[in-house]
C-alpha cells in the first residue's frame, strides 16, 4: 500500500535559455510564491522547478507564468542545453558560452516530436564545469577549437562520453548536433538515453 507521504506530487517546470531568469519571469514567480504558498526549485537542468500547488490553481498560475512570456518544459520539445558562464564572467573561459547556447537554441528549437531523455552541455573551458563529459551531448570549449562528447551520463551506472569530435568550430559543433540528434530519432522508439545507441554499428562518428 502506497502512503500519502510517498505519493509523487505535481509540479511544474518553466525552461531558461542560459540559466538567465528574465526580470519578468522572476518577478512573477515571486508574486505567485506569495499568493499561492509555492516553493521554486533550481533544477540542474538550470531551470526553474514551481512546487506546492493546488490542482485547482495549476491553469491560473501557468496563464500568470504565460503572460510573462514563460515556456513550459514539455513532451517532444528539443533540451536547453546547460551552460557554464563562459569567458565572460571565468577568468578560465576561452569563449561566450551564452552565445553558443543561443545559437544551439535557434537551430533546434523549432524542432517538434524530439525523443525525450537526452540532455545537452556546453562548457567554456576544458575544466568542463557544465558537465559536458556526463552529459549526452557535451561540448567543450579549447583553445584549439570545441571537443565533442557523445553518451556521457550519470545515475546508478555512469559512463563517461566518448570524444567524436576536437578542434571543431561553431559550424561544425551545430553540424555534429544535428547528426547526432537524427541518428538518435531515427534508431530510438522511446525515450533513450544517448548512451544505448552510440555503440550501434552504424553511428555516424568514430571515437577521436
Amino acid at each position: 500500500m502506497t502512503s500519502a507521504a510517498n505519493v509523487q506530487k505535481k509540479s511544474m517546470t518553466i525552461l531558461i535559455p542560459e540559466g538567465l531568469v528574465p526580470l519578468a519571469t522572476l518577478n512573477a514567480v515571486n508574486d505567485l510564491v506569495e499568493k499561492y504558498g509555492l516553493q521554486v526549485y533550481l533544477s540542474t537542468a538550470q531551470n526553474l522547478r514551481i512546487l506546492n500547488f493546488k490542482d485547482e490553481d495549476e491553469e491560473a498560475i501557468k496563464k500568470a507564468l504565460a503572460s510573462v512570456g514563460a515556456v513550459f518544459k514539455g513532451p517532444g520539445k528539443f533540451p536547453l542545453p546547460r551552460v557554464c558562464v563562459g569567458e565572460n564572467y571565468c577568468k578560465l573561459g576561452v569563449v561566450d558560452t551564452f552565445a553558443l547556447s543561443k545559437k544551439i537554441t535557434a537551430k533546434f528549437g523549432g524542432r517538434t516530436g524530439v525523443k525525450p531523455k537526452f540532455k545537452i552541455a556546453v562548457s567554456g573551458c576544458p575544466a568542463s564545469c557544465a558537465g559536458t563529459h556526463t552529459t549526452d551531448i557535451g561540448v567543450k570549449a579549447t583553445r584549439s577549437g570545441y571537443e565533442i562528447y557523445v553518451g556521457g551520463k550519470g545515475g546508478a551506472i555512469p559512463r563517461t562520453g566518448r570524444r567524436i569530435a576536437k578542434g571543431a568550430d561553431e559550424f561544425k559543433v551545430l553540424e555534429v548536433i544535428e547528426r547526432v540528434v537524427d541518428f538518435h530519432d531515427q534508431h530510438t522508439t522511446k525515450k533513450q538515453r544517448m548512451s544505448k545507441v552510440i555503440d550501434l554499428p552504424d553511428f555516424p562518428y568514430p571515437e577521436v
